[in-house]
C-alpha cells in the first residue's frame, strides 16, 4: 500500500484501505497466513485474498464488527506460541459477530495499522452514511479556517497569491518547517498539473498545507478519542486529558481554556471543538512536555540534614578548557552558578602583589585573581537558588596572603558567610532551609587545642599529583603521595564550621571517630575502589558525613567520572568538570532539572534511614523496594537538524533513537529503534520498549537521537530526565545539542505508562503488575540472626507479610483479567477499560443492557437484559475484581498494624543488639552477619508496609475512576450519578525508627 502520502484525513485511510495492502493473519494453532485485505468499494465489507473459502466468506461485513484493538490484546494473540515476536505496535484485532470473534491481524508497520484501525474504526461509527460524512468533511472546520487565512492574504480576492507569501504563511504556523522544503512541495504540486508560473490558488495552498502541517500519528491519536472523528468536544477532549494524560479534576472549564488557548480557529474556538491543528499546538506545548512541572519548583523536604542531599558540584570551576593547560576564567563560575551549581572549587595560591590568584597549581593553567571571583560568587551565588553554597577552599597560600583572602570574603561577601560553630549536643548537620542564604566554607580548619594565631595542617595538592603523574607517566594508581604540612592562619580556620576538611582513614575509624561537620574528599579512583568493595560501608558512611568526590587528576583533558557510580553509594558532592559537554554532564544536568532545579535533591529513604539495608552494587530488586515497569513508545520525531560538521551526505539524516536508563548496576541498560531513512523532518519510529526499574529514586532515562552513517553515528540531540520527573501519557520531549542548548522545533514524541507505580506519587501514575498464581507467588523473606529473643519477634512478622502479599496481588490479578476481557494491556488504567467495553454495554437502540449502581461504596454491575456470555463473562469477571478491592481496602490497616508492630518490636533491640549478640556466643563475623540480617529485616518489613499502604491508595484511585467513566459513558444507574464510595476512616501511616529522632527520614 503506497504510504508516501500522509495521512491527514479518514477519507486518505479509507481511500488506502479500497486498494489494500499484505496483512498477516494470526491463528491460535501459532500459524500465520499472509492474505491480501481490502475494503470492498461500497465500503460495506472487509474482504482477504487468496483464501480456501469462497469469496463471499472470506469477508466481514462492516456492520457486524464490534469493536477494534489495538495490540496484541485478545485470546489468540495471547495464547500463539510465537507472540513475543509480533510487534504490539503492528498488532491489531477486529472484533466481530454476535459471539465476538476476532480476526487478528499483524501489518508490516504500525503506520498501515494505523490507517486499518483508524479507517474501521470511522466505518463503524457511521456506518452507511460514510460516504455523506467523508464528503461533509471535506469542507470542515479545519478547511474553512485554511480557506480563511488564504483570503486574507489575498487581499485583492485575485484567487491566487505569490509562492513567496504562500510560503511565509505555512512557515508561520508551523515554524520548524525548512522553507526549501514548502517551496519544493508547491514545485511538485505544480509540476505534477503541468502549471507554469509560481502563483498559487486556494486549492493548491490547501493541500500542500493538508499535506505538510498534519502529523498523521496526532490525526490518528484524536480519531481515538473523538466522538465524530473530525476533532474534540468538550468531553472528548476531558476523556483524553483523564484517561491518558492522567490530568486530575478535569471538568468542561478545564476543556474550553484549552481549547481558546491552542485551537486556532474562531469557529472552533466559538463551538468548543479541538481540530488537529489545535491538538498538535496543545501536545507541543509546554503543558505537554515528558517532564513534571511539579518538579519545576522546589517540591522536596528541605528540613534533612545536609548530608541527605544530593548536591550539584563543580570541579575546578575556574577553569573553561583542560586542566593541565586551559584558561581560567570568572564566567567558569557565573556559568556554573546560573546552572544551579551548589559547591564550586577555589584553588588559591600567592599571586604578585599581595593579591591571591587562582589556577591549578603545577600545570599551565592561566591565573585570575581571587578577590574578582568572590565579587563574581558574591553576585551570582544565590541566583538560580537560594540554598546554601559551598566554596571548597584549596588553599596553598603564605600566612600573609590567607588573611588578604579573609580580608576579601569578609568584606565582599558579609553577613552571608556562615561561621556558626558546630552544636556539640547535635549529631548531624543543619538542613539547606535553615542554611538558605549562607555561603558554607570547606577547607583545612586548625585543631580546637591550637591556642596561636597560626598552626600546621595537611596539604592535599591534586594539581601536584597530577604534574609528578605526568611526568613520570604513570598510568597504573600509585601509592599515596607523601602529606605536605603547611601553615594555616587562624582568621581563616574561624571562617570554616560545619564543612571542616579532614583526611579519610577507614570507615570504621570514622564511625567511631569523625564528627558530623568534619567532611572527607576522595579522588575518583579511590572512592570508585571503596565502591565496588565497601558498597555497604559507604552508603551507611554517607548517611551521617557528607563525602565530596572529585576526578582523577589524570583526567588532564577535564573528561568527567560517571556521577552516578559514587550517587549510588550516597555521595553528595560529586565535582564535574561543568566545562566538558557528553553524557556524564548530560547525567549531572539531567539530575539536578528536578526539585527547582535547586541544586539540593533529597536522597531515596533507603540511604538515608539509619536501620535500612542496600548495597550499591545489586544487580537485583531492592529489599523494600517495589520494581517499576517502564513502558516507553518512540512515535516520531520532529525537525531533526543535521548534526554539526557532518558533510559528508548533504542535508540528508537518517535519524534512530536509543532509550537509555541509568542508576544502579540493577537498572542501567538501553534499547534503539530501527533507522529511518532519509527523514530527519518527521521520522516515525512507532517502536515499544520496557524497562524494569528498581530503584526509581535513583533512576533516570536519557533519549538520544543519532545519525546512522557508515562512517561513525553523529550526535543529533538528547535529553536527560529523572525518573520521578516523568509525566505519563502522550508527550513530546525537547532535544538539547551537545553543549546543552536547546534544539529550536526538535523534539521527540513519545507514549510513557509505569506499572505497579511505587505510591507517594501522583494517582495518574499507573500501578499494576503483571498476574502471578498464587502456588508461584513469592513472599519477602526475612532471615534468621541466631539470637532467639529477637528472631522471635520477626518470626511473627512472617504471616502479615504473606497475608499483605495476598492481599496486593489477589488485587493486581484480578484488575489484569478485567483488563484482558476488556481487550487492554497491563498498562491501561481501569477508566480506559470502562471506556473500552462501555459501547458493548450499549443495546441496539442505545439503551444500557448493563449499569453500575454508584450508590454503593464498591459499585456493582447490574443487567438490565439478556446478554451474550462474552458480556456475561465480563460482568463476572468485574464482580471478582470488585471483591479483591474490597478485600484490600477493608483488610490493609489491619494487617498494616501487625507489621507496624512488629517492626517497633524489634526496634526495641536495636541499641543494644551487638551486647545480646555477644551474651548469645556470636563472635566478630557471626555478630557482624546478625547486625546485618537485622537490618535486611527491618529494611522489608517498612517495605512491605509501604507496599500494602501504596496499594490501598491505588485501590481507592481505581474505584474513583470507575466511578468517573461510569458517570461520563452514561452507564450509571440512575439516581446514583452523585454517590460516592465510602471511605475508610483511618490512614496508613509509616512509623519513624525513633519518636524523638528530629533528623531521621
Amino acid at each position: 500500500m503506497p504510504t508516501e502520502k500522509k495521512i491527514s484525513s479518514a477519507s486518505d485511510c479509507i481511500n488506502s484501505m479500497v486498494e489494500g495492502s499484505e496483512l498477516k493473519k494470526v491463528r491460535s494453532n501459532s500459524r500465520i497466513y499472509h492474505r491480501y485485505f481490502l475494503l470492498d468499494a461500497d465500503m460495506q465489507s472487509l474482504r482477504w485474498e487468496p483464501s480456501k473459502k469462497d469469496s463471499e466468506k472470506a469477508k466481514i461485513d462492516i456492520k457486524s464488527i464490534k469493536e477494534v484493538r489495538t495490540g496484541k490484546n485478545t485470546d489468540i494473540f495471547r495464547s500463539n506460541g510465537i507472540s513475543e515476536q509480533i510487534s504490539e505496535d503492528c498488532a491489531f484485532s477486529v472484533i466481530y459477530g454476535e459471539n465476538y470473534e476476532s480476526l487478528d491481524l499483524v501489518a508490516n508497520s504500525a503506520d498501515v495499522a494505523n490507517i486499518w484501525v483508524t479507517g474501521l474504526r470511522y466505518l463503524i461509527s457511521y456506518g452507511k452514511h460514510t460516504l455523506d460524512m467523508l464528503e461533509s468533511s471535506q469542507d470542515n472546520m479545519r478547511t474553512s479556517w485554511v480557506s480563511q487565512m488564504f483570503s486574507e492574504i489575498d487581499v485583492d480576492d485575485l484567487g491566487h497569491i505569490t509562492l513567496c507569501n504562500a510560503v511565509q504563511c505555512i512557515r508561520n504556523l508551523n515554524p520548524g518547517l525548512k522553507t526549501s522544503k514548502i517551496e519544493l512541495k508547491f514545485k511538485e504540486l505544480h509540476k505534477s498539473k503541468d502549471k507554469a508560473g509560481t502563483e498559487v490558488t486556494k486549492e493548491e495552498f490547501i493541500e500542500v498545507f493538508h499535506e505538510l502541517c498534519t502529523r498523521p500519528e496526532i490525526y490518528f491519536l484524536l480519531v481515538q478519542f473523538s466522538s465524530n472523528k473530525e476533532f474534540l468536544d468538550t468531553k472528548d477532549l476531558m476523556m483524553f486529558l483523564e484517561a491518558e494524560q492522567g490530568v486530575a479534576h478535569i471538568n468542561e472549564e478545564v476543556s474550553l481554556e484549552i481549547i481558546h488557548t491552542y485551537e486556532p480557529s474562531k469557529e472552533g474556538q466559538e463551538k468548543g471543538c479541538l481540530s488537529i491543528d489545535g491538538f498538535t499546538n496543545y501536545l507541543m506545548s509546554p503543558d505537554c512536555y515528558i517532564f513534571d512541572p511539579e518538579h519545576k519548583k522546589v517540591c522536596q523536604d528541605m528540613k534533612q540534614p545536609l548530608s541527605h542531599y544530593f548536591i550539584n558540584s563543580s570541579h575546578n570551576t575556574y577553569l573553561i578548557e583542560d586542566q593541565f593547560r586551559g584558561p581560567s576564567d570568572i564566567t567558569g563560575y557565573i556559568r556554573a552558578l546560573k546552572m544551579g551549581c551548589r559547591s564550586v572549587e577555589l584553588d588559591v595560591w600567592d599571586g604578585p602583589d599581595n593579591e591571591p590568584v587562582i589556577y591549578t597549581g603545577h600545570t599551565m593553567t592561566s591565573q585570575i585573581v581571587f578577590r574578582s571571583v568572590i565579587d563574581i560568587i558574591n553576585k551570582y551565588a544565590f541566583f538560580a537558588s537560594e540554598y546554601p553554597l559551598i566554596l571548597c577552599l584549596e588553599n596553598h597560600c603564605s600566612i600573609k596572603q590567607q588573611k588578604v583572602m579573609v580580608q576579601h570574603m569578609k568584606k565582599i561577601l558579609g553577613d552571608k558567610l556562615y561561621t556558626t560553630s558546630p552544636n556539640m549536643e547535635e549529631s548531624y548537620l543543619p538542613s539547606p532551609d535553615v542554611l538558605r542564604g549562607k555561603i558554607l566554607i570547606k577547607a583545612k580548619k586548625l585543631s580546637s587545642n591550637c591556642s596561636g594565631v597560626e598552626g600546621d595542617v595537611t596539604d592535599e595538592d591534586e594539581g601536584a599529583e597530577m604534574s609528578q603523574r605526568m611526568g613520570k607517566e604513570i598510568v597504573e594508581q600509585p601509592s599515596q603521595l607523601p602529606v605536605k604540612r603547611f601553615q594555616l592562619c587562624k582568621e581563616l580556620s574561624e571562617l570554616v564550621s560545619i564543612c571542616k576538611s579532614v583526611q579519610f582513614k577507614e570507615f570504621q575509624v570514622s564511625f567511631q571517630a569523625q564528627k558530623y561537620w568534619e567532611v572527607c574528599s576522595f579522588n575518583e579512583v579511590l572512592a570508585s575502589k571503596y565502591a565496588n568493595e565497601n558498597p555497604g560501608d559507604f552508603v551507611n558512611y554517607n548517611k551521617r558525613f557528607l563525602a565530596r568526590v572529585f576526578p582523577s587528576p589524570m583526567r588532564i583533558d577535564s573528561s568527567n567520572m560517571n556521577p552516578q557510580d559514587f550517587w549510588k553509594c550516597g555521595c553528595q558532592i560529586v565535582a564535574m568538570n561543568f566545562q566538558t559537554p557528553g553524557l556524564m554532564m548530560d547525567l549531572n544536568i539531567g539530575w539536578f532539572r528536578q526539585n527547582g532545579n535547586c541544586g539540593y535533591v533529597l536522597r531515596p529513604a533507603i540511604m538515608r534511614e539509619e536501620v535500612s539495608f542496600f548495597s550499591a552494587n545489586t544487580k537485583d530488586s531492592v529489599p523494600g523496594v517495589s520494581p517499576q515497569l517502564l513502558h516507553i513508545k518512540i512515535i516520531s520525531g520532529q525537525n531533526f537538524p543535521k548534526p554539526k560538521g557532518s558533510g559528508a551526505k548533504g542535508d540528508v539524516v537518517d535519524p534512530y533513537v536509543y532509550v537509555e536508563i541509568h542508576g544502579i548496576p540493577a537498572d542501567c541498560a538501553e534499547q534503539r529503534t530501527k533507522t529511518v531513512n532519509q527523514n530527519g523532518d518527521a521520522p516515525i519510529f512507532d517502536e515499544s520498549f520496557e524497562f524494569q526499574i528498581n530503584l526509581p529514586e535513583l533512576a533516570m532515562v536519557r533519549f538520544v537521537v543519532l545519525d546512522d552513517d557508515y562512517i561513525g553515528d553523529e550526535f543529533i540531540g538528547q535529553y536527560t530526565i529523572p525518573f520521578e520527573c516523568l509525566q505519563t501519557g502522550y508527550r513530546h520531549v525537547p532535544l538539547q545539542s551537545l553543549t546543552g542548548e536547546v534544539l529550536a522545533h526538535a523534539s521527540l514524541f513519545v507514549h510513557v505508562a509505569i506499572t505497579n507505580r511505587r505510591g507517594g506519587g501522583k494517582p495518574h501514575k499507573r500501578g499494576l503488575s503483571v498476574r502471578k498464581g498464587k502456588k508461584s507467588r513469592e513472599y519477602a523473606s526475612l532471615r534468621t540472626l541466631w539470637i532467639k529473643t529477637v528472631d522471635e519477634v520477626f518470626k511473627n512478622a512472617q504471616p502479615p507479610i504473606r497475608d499483605a502479599t495476598d492481599l496486593r496481588e489477589n488485587m493486581q490479578n484480578a484488575v489484569v483479567s478485567f483488563k484482558e476481557l476488556c481487550g487492554l494491556s497491563s498498562v491501561a488504567n481501569l477508566m480506559q477499560c470502562m471506556l473500552a467495553v462501555s459501547p458493548r454495554f450499549l443495546g441496539p437502540d442505545n439503551t444500557p443492557l448493563v449499569v453500575l449502581n454508584l450508590s454503593e461504596p464498591y459499585p456493582t454491575m447490574e443487567l438490565q437484559a439478556i446478554v451474550p456470555e462474552v458480556l456475561k463473562k465480563i460482568v463476572t469477571t468485574y464482580d471478582m475484581m470488585m471483591q479483591s478491592l474490597k478485600a484490600l481496602i477493608e483488610n490493609a490497616d489491619a494487617v498494616y498494624e501487625k507489621i507496624v508492630h512488629c517492626q517497633k518490636a524489634a526496634m526495641e533491640f536495636h541499641e543494644h543488639l551487638h551486647s545480646i549478640g555477644t551474651k548469645e556466643g556470636l563472635k566478630e563475623r557471626k555478630l557482624q552477619k546478625a547486625v546485618e540480617s537485622f537490618t535486611w529485616n527491618i529494611t522489608i518489613l517498612k517495605g512491605q508496609a509501604d507496599l500494602l499502604k501504596y496499594a490501598k491508595n491505588e485501590t481507592l484511585e481505581n474505584l474513583k475512576q470507575i466511578h468517573y467513566a461510569a458517570v461520563s459513558c452514561g452507564l450509571s444507574k440512575p439516581g446514583t450519578e452523585n454517590s460516592e464510595a465510602q471511605k475508610p476512616r483511618r490512614s496508613l501511616e509509616v512509623i519513624p525508627e525513633k519518636a524523638s529522632d528530629e533528623n531521621g527520614d
